[in-house]
């Protein structure tokens, strides 16, 4: 069959655009600049006066919300590190979060910040509480320590840590739940890391647990075909869901902290799976090709043919800058740039295609690294 002539002009209208639209994009597309921006929108939602637009995320998930946050206080944290004539700004920011976190908790439980599933059965633990829930938490509070103790969130911390530890060590393979009979390989990763700088600022010492759960984690959570971590499975750790993108870039970059042979082992690996590019654009898959995995809420749609998934996109920036992956971060930015619809107002940055914990993770993807260092100085990492 011959090809239709519409089908030729535009095969070769994308031969020529496609390279001048990745010049234009790489231009304009500065990762201090996109930075400096979205954390001015991302500042300025913790002020009073634009509290009101902060809402519409824990309508849509409240998951989402609990995340916004987590990811708020994780980039705050590098950029008073960053910037020291802003650390008292920031500082003050973290503690408005923290405080609004624990009063949400305490009025309405944890169910506030998961989704209705939760109470359609019990958790298999006795404790009944969500690891997802304790672990966000915990590490917002552990960052906040971390970067300037305060008599103020000591208290709060260590009930979370205890409570932590107390709960990977009941579970059958030291992998808690973060629904019933649900655990997650990220919370469990998020929990332990919260551990881990509590040990820093307490002088405790959870590296046996972190052993332990690291190879439990290898004999359990491991996809056997593709040698990278699960995201999910249930109480006995029995895998329910295989390696997804929108965990394993996030997973990768948290490992770092507690096994790094591990995190570069998963980084590498989900780079030759998940990762793709073509003419200075890069984008992941959510899926590799031999699990038959398809989209959730939490990963968002997926274009057809060439496997482009806007959760694992956007989540494998934080993987590329933690990773020093230079030319995969290139290209994930000018991805960004031409499918995430930038709105510039008033020199704050948000993108249309996504939504306000999109914008979070994306900040925190541009500005990570100081608290990590940080963290290093005080022992925590290995």
């Amino acid at each position: 069959m011959r090809p239709k002539p519409a089908l030729v002009a535009l095969v070769v209208a994308s031969a020529v655009w496609l390279p001048l639209l990745h010049i234009l994009f790489s231009v304009t597309a500065s990762p201090d600049a996109v930075a400096t921006s979205l954390a001015r929108r991302q500042s300025a939602l913790w002020s009073g006066r634009r509290e009101g637009e902060r809402g519409h995320l824990a309508r849509s998930n409240p998951e989402w919300e609990l995340m916004r946050r987590t990811f708020n206080v994780l980039a705050f944290a590098n950029l008073a590190l960053t910037h020291p004539e802003h650390r008292a700004e920031y500082l003050a920011t973290i503690d408005r979060i923290l405080a609004s976190t624990l009063s949400l908790v305490e009025e309405h439980g944890q169910q506030h910040f998961l989704l209705p599933y939760a109470a359609a059965q019990d958790f298999r633990d006795p404790s009944r509480r969500s690891l997802f829930v304790d672990g966000e938490i915990a590490l917002m509070l552990a960052v906040r320590q971390t970067l300037e103790p305060h008599p103020r969130w000591t208290a709060p911390l260590e009930a979370r840590t205890r409570r932590i530890a107390s709960q990977l060590e009941r579970a059958p393979v030291l992998a808690a739940e973060s629904y019933p009979d649900e655990g997650w390989t990220f919370c469990n990763v998020v929990a332990l890391v919260a551990l881990r700088l509590h040990d820093g600022v307490a002088g405790t010492d959870h590296r046996p647990l972190v052993r332990r759960w690291i190879a439990s984690a290898r004999a359990h959570l491991v996809d056997p075909s593709t040698g990278l971590l699960v995201s999910s499975f249930d109480w006995q750790g029995r895998p329910k869901d295989g390696p997804e993108g929108s965990s394993l870039w996030l997973v990768a970059p948290m490992l770092l902290v507690l096994d790094p042979p591990l995190a570069r082992d998963q980084y590498e690996r989900a780079r030759r799976e998940l990762a793709r590019d073509a003419l200075g654009f890069a984008w992941a898959r959510e899926w590799p090709g031999s699990w038959p995995g398809g989209d959730d809420i939490d990963s968002g749609p997926t274009v057809p043919l060439v496997g482009a998934n806007a959760g694992s996109s956007g989540l494998a920036l934080v993987a590329a800058h933690a990773f020093g992956d230079a030319a995969f971060e290139r290209g994930l930015l000018a991805s960004l740039e031409l499918g995430g619809f930038p709105v510039r107002e008033g020199g704050e940055l948000r993108y249309a295609a996504g939504n306000d914990l999109a914008d979070a993770v994306l900040l925190y993807a541009l500005v990570q690294g100081p608290l990590w260092e940080r963290a290093r100085a005080l022992g925590v990492t290995p």
